[in-house]
């Protein structure tokens, strides 16, 4: 049974698909949990928001630092920080400009970075958790994903560093490596897929949630992938 009765956790893109599923297994398990938000439309959908364990934190860009450095100010005794936020694009190198590949990095790399760092200087010295999404096609090389798969590469690198420079502190740090995800935005992209071989929301949620929860007595430092039959 995961108990996060009387921990602060923070989840970005807490209001997505993945998000949303985070942060109501979060609620199940007793957290207190903060959710940024970039623009006030993302809330319409979030089925959360009224919740009297939800803090939410509008206006927040967490590309940039003291956007950032205000979310984790508002935590008082942080135990877990989940990193969702992020952003997908694909394309041949060749059509691939160089504004996509700085703004995959900014929503990805430069998102999970100032996120980790303000969780870890925020943690400090108590045991805590700390868990990344990177990607399949950072495991699994896969064609037209160059800028995607580099941006998720970032994620999976500093993920597998903080997990040595934070085990002294008892901050585990990992990720999960999702393949594609069935939402509703990748159905309508994919409508001719097989949607019953993605792995569901909630599914994903499960292992997040665990990594993240104080259950996780000794996981640090793993990608762990999460792509159910596809």
């Amino acid at each position: 049974m995961l108990d996060f009765s009387g921990r602060e956790t923070v989840v970005t893109g807490g209001t997505g698909a993945l998000g949303s599923a985070v942060v109501g297994r979060l609620l199940e398990a007793g957290a207190r949990v903060h959710v940024p938000v970039f623009r006030s439309e993302e809330l319409e959908g979030f089925p959360h928001r009224n919740h009297e364990a939800i803090e939410l934190h509008e206006g927040v860009d967490l590309s940039v630092e003291a956007d950032v450095a205000r979310l984790f100010d508002a935590t008082s005794l942080l135990y877990a920080s989940i990193h969702l936020a992020g952003g997908f694009a694909m394309g041949a190198i060749g059509s691939t400009e160089l504004g996509v590949w700085e703004r995959l990095m900014r929503m990805n790399a430069t998102t999970c970075f100032l996120s980790c760092r303000e969780a870890a200087r925020t943690i400090g010295a108590r045991a805590g958790r700390i868990v990344n999404v990177a990607a399949r096609p950072v495991l699994v090389p896969t064609a037209q994903m160059a800028a995607y798969a580099a941006s998720k590469a970032a994620v999976a690198a500093l993920t597998l560093s903080l997990a040595e420079e934070l085990a002294s502190s008892s901050i585990w740090v990992n990720a999960v490596v999702p393949s594609i995800i069935d939402t509703t935005v990748n159905r309508s992209a994919m409508p001719g897929a097989d949607y019953v071989r993605w792995p569901k929301p909630a599914e994903i949620a499960e292992t997040i949630v665990f990594l993240a929860s104080p259950q996780n007595a000794v996981t640090r430092g793993a990608l762990v992938p999460v792509y159910g039959m596809s």
